[in-house]
């Protein structure tokens, strides 16, 4: 305890009290000297060797010479696993608590973690662990880095949309292209938004089925000339399908909230990708006439209309499952590169391997390069048959090769599946904060403003524990 001494304060433990009195945050306890000397390090331990005002002061916050009681101003729930500490010897921690603040009031306490008790220790340092590295892992992944990378990009899209909805509040005639812009971009947010995505759909089918068509020789139809060209119904399709894709951008990039972000999203690159390819091919059919298909010019336009098959990847935009394949293909190419570097390693050594016993047979697997092929065939468990192996050992290294390759394959699959699975959530949260939205704008709403903890509640309702 500390007493007055001319003008000093000194610390005097009463031997025949041997309790030292200590109230943390409001929560007063009395903890034995005989308890505290067992852990001199301590900070409560240290309490015993001070003799000065100055010492105790640069232990504790505060001191009362009347109550003798030393004053802690610190979290009187945690300094609850401190007293436990100090009856038991060990340090135990529930999994509720964080484990940054845990560790960073044990250290202020002078408890280590070698303290903790065995049936905690390895989920303590497990989860501290865990927690400094999964910002490193998805802020590529999502902080892009699964907990960092794919919340955030979660969040991204949720402050965007917010944002985009709230720049028409800015624009002349602001609520009519916000209503026409939900419309085009969220099929789930009207009746008209579902209208038109099924009309969409059903003209990006007749696109692609006419395009499948015109390759047929049997759909061709012979001109004066004797020569092969392609249905006028077909055609009449790729016309009808082409204004329809061109009408599509066009609208989209006029109501857009942001023209200068237009072509930043990657739905809008390919939807000016599906048109484009088409007016460069009449372009060149105008100005060069039966020249454009002659020579390298004929190979490049050729290559334009096989374009037209990306067309398919516009299902996107009505689809939640492709978009949700996107974002987990953009943020998994870690486990993609994984999965490649492993598939990579077995090819080359299995591939050595039938090499070494299959040169001398006239199989097909006299080659490095063709033992490349038959490795990556089997690897993948794919298996043309085109090439096998004749000899023992030729037989024992495919073996070893599609067993490897079942392996490897299956290995980051959990990983980029568990992502998929999160930003599928996500978007169906964010296609449900817009239904939410539109339905209060029926009964008088804000404007169109989404609710972010609406979506972030609804995107955590299916989180996997």
């Amino acid at each position: 305890m500390v007493t007055e001494r001319r003008g000093r304060a000194t610390l005097r433990l009463d031997a025949g009290e041997g309790l030292v009195h200590v109230n943390v945050g409001g929560l007063r306890r009395s903890l034995c000297c005989g308890t505290l000397t067992k852990f001199p390090e301590t900070r409560l331990g240290k309490l015993l060797d001070c003799h000065s005002e100055e010492d105790i002061l640069q232990v504790c916050d505060d001191y009362d010479v009347q109550r003798k009681e030393f004053y802690f101003d610190r979290n009187p729930i945690l300094f609850r696993y401190v007293l436990h500490f100090y009856r038991t010897g060990k340090l135990h921690i529930m999994d509720e608590l964080c484990v940054f603040s845990f560790s960073q009031e044990m250290e202020y306490w002078g408890i280590g973690d070698f303290f903790l008790a065995s049936c905690c220790s390895f989920r303590y340092h497990e989860r501290k662990l865990g927690s400094r590295l999964r910002p490193s892992w998805d802020d590529d992944i999502d902080e892009d880095r699964l907990g960092g990378g794919a919340i955030r990009a979660e969040r991204n899209d949720i402050q965007r949309l917010r944002t985009e909805l709230q720049h028409f509040a800015r624009l002349r005639c602001g609520a009519a292209r916000r209503c026409l812009w939900l419309t085009l971009e969220n099929p789930g947010y009207s009746l008209p938004g579902k209208l038109f995505s099924v009309v969409a759909v059903g003209v990006l089918l007749a696109s692609l089925t006419a395009t499948c068509i015109k390759s047929v020789p049997e759909y061709k139809t012979l001109d004066s000339d004797g020569n092969l060209v392609e249905d006028p119904t077909v055609g009449a399709v790729e016309v009808l399908s082409t204004c329809w894709f061109t009408l599509e951008v066009v609208l989209r990039f006029l109501l857009a909230p942001n023209r200068k972000q237009f072509f930043h999203r990657p739905l809008n690159v390919i939807d000016a990708t599906c048109v484009l390819p088409v007016y460069v091919t009449l372009l060149c059919d105008w100005t060069l006439g039966a020249q454009s298909e002659q020579g390298m010019m004929g190979r490049v336009l050729q290559v334009f209309r096989l374009l037209r098959v990306f067309r398919v990847l516009k299902l996107a935009r009505h689809s939640t499952g492709l978009r949700s394949l996107g974002a987990t293909l953009r943020h998994s190419y870690r486990e993609v590169g994984i999965l490649l570097l492993y598939l990579a390693v077995g090819v080359s050594v299995f591939s050595g391997m039938a090499y070494t016993a299959e040169y001398q047979e006239e199989e097909g697997l006299d080659t490095i390069p063709a033992c490349w092929w038959w490795g990556t065939v089997s690897m993948t468990t794919v298996g043309y048959g085109d090439v096998v192996p004749v000899t023992v050992g030729g037989k024992l290294a495919a073996g070893g090769c599609i067993l490897g390759g079942t392996l490897v394959v299956a290995l980051p699959i959990t990983l980029i599946f568990n992502k998929f699975s999160h930003f599928y959530r996500c978007q169906k949260a964010l296609e449900a904060s817009v239904r939410n939205r539109a339905r209060g704008d029926e009964e008088g709403g804000d404007g169109g403003v989404v609710n972010r903890s609406y979506v972030e509640d609804r995107a955590a309702e299916t989180r996997p524990l």
